[in-house]
């Protein structure tokens, strides 16, 4: 097993650490460990993750369309009426 020796902790941090160790009955040296595997966890996960761009685009889906765009565009603007609700005004 590789041994791993940390310098240049201050003290308040190592108080920290001691008594997160201890509230979960751990040794200084396992509750590293032990959060160091929580944080390698959570980053692969993160890492398979999709972006919100991604998710954004699944959600969405696709289509396929014969036209080009400009023949889309025409077709939504000859589509369009005119209201007269707000012609009175508010």
């Amino acid at each position: 097993m590789a041994t791993l020796h940390i310098e240049g902790i201050d003290a308040l941090f190592y108080e920290q650490i001691q008594r997160a160790a201890e509230s979960e009955s751990r040794s200084v040296s396992q509750q590293i460990v032990h959060v160091l595997k929580e944080y390698f966890a959570k980053e692969k996960q993160l890492k398979k993750a999709s972006s919100p761009a991604e998710v954004l685009l699944e959600l969405a889906g696709s289509w396929q369309d014969e036209r080009d765009a400009d023949e889309i565009i025409n077709e939504i603007k000859s589509s369009r009426r005119n209201s007269q609700r707000c012609s009175e005004g508010f």
